[in-house]
């Protein structure tokens, strides 16, 4: 057996397969497994032949102990899509700790005098992922506060613009991802201003009657993204949201039984070079509404113009609107007030619950930010790196290419992702980690997941969900209260995503309905 540096052992190959074992726990959960016949039940499983061409890894044990109840390829390297969430949550509240709050700077290139700044409003972000509907509430919320700050400062009206300072992410808004994921929220990309999630919801009205014109409103912010209506062009300005003239009445036989009745809109991002492009097309009843959600392709620029809306329904003129510019310098410039996020403790579980993909990658760059002063990928791959050894993980165990797991070239073994997790329990803010994860059949990713099962409201897990790659990794408790830690690891199967599934939770309802395994 070898000694883990987190304090786990991971042991040698389980028990061979026992024909005729039991596949599944009592229903009640009342099932009393000794450790062989544990590990034997599920190997039964591991060696059905739907499993033949699939690469699994399964890793359970006992973090008090060093004990290892089961392992399967526990050593093997996996793609493990946002499971890698779980290395990047661990390394961002061990090195910044959970009281971190995120900062956004706001400054005066000219003086105040009688309430007119004489200049711009300069903006400097600092990769603060808390400015969206799910976090807030309202993403328009942080925003009106700093608008009411400028207010309360005495600012009625701004000569110049709203302007972006700094360049705190200085490399690529997105990570590498398959272009599939760029028309979609998964993919939505990043910068050091960041609004919503780095997405808009789109409505659209039909008129009263066939072929008129069609009505469109935009959330959180009314003025993001930029639209053009009826714009059919080759070429239009970018970054915009193009929306064809096709979004009109029903086609003749749309809205048929085997067919939505309102309407069906689909979004294309089209890329050409540096501009991108998102097209809207479909239709829509008349008076009847369908909504869709847009990605913003420039992060900032929709953060920026969404804090110009908030200036303006303050009250406050802004003459020159946004000004996108070269990143403005803050020498010279004078500090009005600092915007502060809510503390990391409670921004973690919108990123870890539902899988939030951009966060991962906010988080990742500001933990380098914060140790280097440069917010780049590659200094927040070394960065999280670093943190993942402090926790006792292998460095021959781990591969960081993003923050989110989006990337199909992050790499990780069931070893070390229950290194980590056993690293994090060792921490005092170890129940804000725990906290974070999902809770099984209750909430996150995994809420439909062991219900009416012992691991229902028990089991914490997060997932990771890309093609041919399905993971669960976190922790459960067995009835008589003794914290178990796992990872469970799937890929290049083609049995259905559902097969694989069944076994994780088979192994976490017969663990969470039973006392803990004795020898």
């Amino acid at each position: 057996m070898m000694a883990l540096a987190a304090g786990v052992v991971v042991g040698s190959a389980c028990a061979p397969g026992t024909a005729g074992v039991s596949t599944a726990p009592a229903p009640d959960g009342s099932r009393v497994w000794t450790r062989p016949a544990f590990r034997a039940a599920v190997d039964s499983l591991v060696q059905e032949p739907k499993w033949r061409n699939a690469h699994l890894g399964i890793l359970v044990v006992d973090p008090q102990t060093g004990d290892t109840l089961y392992s399967h390829n526990a050593g093997k390297l996996f793609m493990p899509a946002s499971n890698q969430k779980i290395l990047t949550s661990a390394a961002v509240l061990s090195a910044l700790g959970a009281d971190y709050r995120f900062s956004t700077e706001f400054y005066a290139n000219g003086p105040v005098t009688n309430g007119v700044l004489n200049g711009d409003v300069v903006v400097a972000g600092r990769g603060d992922p808390s400015v969206s509907d799910a976090v807030q509430g309202d993403a328009m919320k942080p925003l009106r506060a700093a608008a009411e700050s400028l207010w309360a400062r005495g600012v009625r009206e701004i000569t110049g613009g709203v302007v972006k300072a700094g360049n705190a992410f200085p490399d690529t808004t997105i990570g590498e991802w398959d272009w599939d994921d760029l028309d979609t929220p998964s993919g939505a990309a990043i910068d050091e201003l960041f609004f919503n999630n780095g997405i808009a919801r789109v409505r659209f009205y039909g008129g009263s009657a066939a072929g008129e014109p069609i009505r469109v409103e935009r959330f959180p912010a009314r003025t993001v993204p930029n639209l053009a209506i009826g714009v059919n062009t080759a070429e239009p300005p970018a970054p915009v949201v193009v929306v064809d003239g096709q979004v009109v009445a029903a086609p003749s036989g749309g809205g048929g039984r085997d067919g939505p009745r309102n309407g069906a809109v689909n979004t294309f991002t089209d890329i050409r070079g540096s501009q991108h492009v998102t097209r809207v097309s479909g239709w829509v009843a008349p008076r009847d509404s369908v909504t869709t959600t847009v990605t913003l392709r420039d992060p900032a620029g929709a953060w920026l113009q969404a804090f110009h809306e908030a200036l303006s329904d303050r009250g406050i003129i802004v003459r020159a609107g946004v000004t996108r510019t070269p990143d403005a310098s803050l020498s010279g410039l004078t500090k009005l007030f600092v915007m502060r996020s809510p503390p990391l403790r409670e921004i973690l579980p919108f990123f870890m619950k539902p899988s939030q993909n951009q966060i991962g990658e906010m988080f990742l760059r500001v933990i380098a930010l914060e140790n280097t002063g440069v917010g780049s990928v590659a200094a927040g791959r070394r960065a999280v790196e670093q943190q993942l050894r402090a926790l006792g993980a292998d460095s021959t165990g781990v591969v960081v290419r993003d923050g989110s797991g989006l990337s199909r070239h992050d790499y990780v073994t069931p070893e070390t992702l229950v290194r980590v997790l056993d690293g994090m329990r060792k921490r005092p803010d170890f129940q804000v980690y725990y906290d974070a994860f999902g809770i099984g059949g209750v909430d996150g990713t995994i809420a439909s997941r062991m219900r009416g099962t012992p691991a229902q409201g028990n089991a914490r897990g997060k997932t990771g969900t890309l093609d041919k790659s399905r993971a669960l990794s976190g922790y459960v408790t067995t009835r008589d209260g003794r914290l178990l830690i796992y990872s469970f690891q799937a890929n290049n199967f083609t049995t259905p995503n559902a097969d694989v599934e069944r076994l994780q939770d088979w192994i976490l309802v017969a663990l969470a309905g039973s006392p803990y395994p004795a020898r």
